[in-house]
């Protein structure tokens, strides 16, 4: 794609943008069930798309997690139409009060809702994206333009066609919802270039694509940063209670960003918890400190590197470390933690409290899964991204994480430093700045 191509492509969402932000929320919402009508009446399409990509991809050979992310099956597919279905069902963020108030003089003031624009997303090898995103960004009021993969790129342009067409069928602009065809990386950092088009960039995918992202977007942009996610087993936890927490946030789906990454175990409780998790993890490999291959022996526990402890392995793989206490499982986290999601495994309150008190990360868990750090599993009936940076927006993205605010000034002839009612020609000399 020419840059000609990809700045006609951005003029045609700014137009819809402007549309979009005027848009009713019966709209929005016809436009979301339409497009779940049609992605369920035409799932032939989208898989046959899909096999395509798979195909052309070559995955034979490839880790599990790489064809996991790019295959669509039925079940996704209609996961596709149920997400578009949830996105539409909930309330609408445009247009609601933040808050209010009267200042002393009876001026008025009123922060509200309003859609941030045009939203970029630039995203590797999950064709969900192109549906979650673009329903999210379209009942927040927003146009989106998608910049997806080469290796999901048929999948992509199948599910796009669709949104498109149900926005046309409900009334709104197409082009509120747009798909770059071109994958080249040089087309990639045009796209995230997009100054004036992008009002915010939200990229999903691996490290080589944030640091690109970090290296070229003149744009503001949100990191769906790594996810090196921990979970701490303390001296007073129900050990079983923590085993089925370790093994479902490492086995239930490994290549996601809130899959279990790390293991803490305290001292205390090391020698009874670890013999009884490891036969539960079979088929995962474990990489330890001395205290855990003491615990589990040479053969099941190999070595762990520094590296290690500070890696999103999206694999069957987990690293454990024992420690003495609380403190120092919290200045672990702290060390080699990405700021996504961290969890306790315990029966003490106050200890629970502390690890959610001192913990820095987007989402804090006593007693759960990592697992749930998601947009759906959170109520939100999708996610653009989990965000690990703290501007503007922190853990998983939903719809409100998908508008800004503005600030709405309600008067009676209100002039600065001179009481409404009053002019002069003394206090008009005297406004100005402060």
């Amino acid at each position: 794609m020419s840059a000609s191509t990809l700045d006609e492509l951005g003029s045609r969402a700014l137009a819809a943008a402007r549309r979009m932000a005027l848009a009713p929320t019966a709209t929005k919402d016809a436009a979301l069930l339409r497009a779940a009508e049609l992605v369920e009446q035409r799932a032939g399409e989208v898989l046959a798309a899909n096999a395509e990509d798979l195909a052309r991809a070559g995955l034979a050979d490839a880790p599990p997690v790489s064809v996991d992310r790019l295959r669509l099956g039925p079940e996704r597919v209609a996961g596709l139409a149920s997400g578009l279905r949830q996105v539409a069902a909930l309330p609408d963020p445009v247009g609601e009060t933040v808050a209010g108030w009267v200042r002393p003089d009876g001026l008025e003031i009123r922060q509200v809702r309003v859609p941030l624009g045009v939203v970029g997303v630039i995203y590797e090898n999950r064709p969900n994206v192109t549906s979650d995103a673009a329903a999210l960004c379209l009942k927040a009021g927003n146009a989106v333009l998608l910049r997806g993969s080469s290796a999901a790129i048929a999948s992509n342009q199948a599910i796009a066609v669709l949104l498109r067409a149900a926005c046309r069928d409900a009334g709104l602009p197409p082009d509120a919802v747009a798909l770059v065809g071109d994958t080249s990386r040089d087309g990639a950092v045009a796209f995230m270039r997009l100054r004036g088009v992008l009002d915010c960039l939200v990229p999903r995918g691996g490290q080589s694509l944030l640091a690109a992202v970090a290296e070229h977007a003149t744009v503001p942009y949100v990191l769906d940063g790594d996810g090196n996610c921990h979970v701490y087993v303390d001296r007073a936890a129900d050990l079983d209670m923590a085993v089925g927490v370790v093994v479902n946030g490492k086995t239930q789906r490994p290549g996601v960003c809130n899959a279990t990454e790390s293991l803490l175990v305290h001292a205390e409780v090391a020698g009874a918890f670890l013999p009884r998790l490891a036969p539960a993890l079979d088929g995962v490999e474990l990489v330890g400190d001395d205290a855990t291959r003491a615990i589990l022996g040479a053969q099941r526990v190999a070595p762990a590197s520094e590296d290690d402890w500070g890696r999103e392995y999206l694999d069957l793989r987990l690293s454990v470390r024992v420690v003495a206490d609380l403190d120092e499982a919290i200045d672990h986290i702290a060390r080699y933690g990405t700021g996504h999601t961290e969890a306790i495994v315990t029966a003490d309150r106050a200890a629970a409290r502390r690890f959610q008190r001192e913990v820095d990360a987007a989402v804090v868990a006593v007693n759960a899964s990592t697992r749930f750090t998601d947009g759906e599993q959170f109520g939100f009936g999708a996610e653009i991204g989990i965000s690990t940076q703290k501007l503007h927006a922190r853990g998983p993205m939903g719809l409100v994480a998908l508008t800004t605010t503005k600030y709405l000034l309600d008067g009676d002839g209100h002039l600065r430093g001179r009481p409404p009612g009053l002019p002069s020609a003394e206090s008009a000399d005297a406004v100005g700045g402060r």
